[in-house]
């Protein structure tokens, strides 16, 4: 309720809070600071002012939102990968999913975060391998010359992305344009292009292009995406997989 608040308003009180939450300030306060640990607000007199405005998330914050919904997304991803495959897992929360679903699959792995690295650094059967370049704070996200020149280097059987905004006339969009090109590496250099993502991507759009959706081969979604932008999908080739 606290991180709703934030995504509303600029600055909050330990008061208001409490009496929404019907919890202590004490609690509150407790709750505040554990937040600002994680870069969602700064802690003032009396209450916090928001960083989430205009901003996405940080990872922590993230990672909890619709954690079921991410999971059966993941599942669903899952069963299009075959063993022996070599794949590049996207740098997000839902693709740290679809790493975890990973650890048991003889697969050879390229994860485009320390996120789904780590997920799957104790997988024996993973032969996992770094892309290398810039770990960028708080999202790890490996970013730089570095990380698209070794992805341009590669030719994957399949390339699993995350989604910021998708739809038909912007195609796949993120919003860290730093990692833009180490996303259109991972499209350049895969047989197969995957995107997953929870219905609510198809109402926005973030700031970097990544690709068309002429380049995607299968869009794995849920049952919130709108019936139009999955037609559109299918209309230009895609193939849509429902959760």
């Amino acid at each position: 309720m606290i991180i709703e608040r934030l995504r509303q308003a600029e600055r909050v009180t330990v008061a208001e809070l409490a009496e929404a939450t019907m919890s202590s300030e004490m609690t509150i306060r407790r709750d505040l600071d554990q937040l600002a640990e994680q870069g969602v607000l700064r802690r003032v007199r009396g209450g916090a002012v928001s960083f989430l405005r205009g901003h996405s998330a940080p990872f922590p914050v993230r990672e909890r939102d619709e954690a079921e919904l991410k999971q059966r997304l993941a599942a669903a991803v899952e069963e299009l990968i075959a063993d022996c495959e070599s794949v590049i897992i996207d740098s997000g929360t839902t693709t740290l999913e679809v790493a975890k679903r990973l650890v048991h699959r003889r697969i050879t792995a390229i994860p485009l975060d320390l996120h789904s690295a780590n997920a799957l650094s104790n997988a024996p059967q993973v032969d996992l391998l770094m892309p290398g370049g810039r770990a960028k704070p708080g999202e790890l996200s490996f970013t730089g010359h570095l990380a698209e020149a070794s992805l341009r280097a590669l030719r994957v059987d399949t390339a699993i992305l995350g989604v910021c905004g998708l739809s038909a006339k912007h195609g796949l969009t993120a919003h860290d344009l730093e990692e833009v090109p180490v996303k259109q590496a991972a499209v350049s250099g895969a047989q197969r292009v995957v995107a997953v993502c929870h219905g609510a991507k198809f109402a926005r759009t973030g700031l970097g292009f990544v690709c068309p959706i002429t380049d995607l081969d299968v869009v794995v979604t849920d049952r919130s995406a709108p019936a139009d932008a999955r037609a559109e999908l299918a209309a230009a080739g895609v193939e849509v997989r429902v959760v």
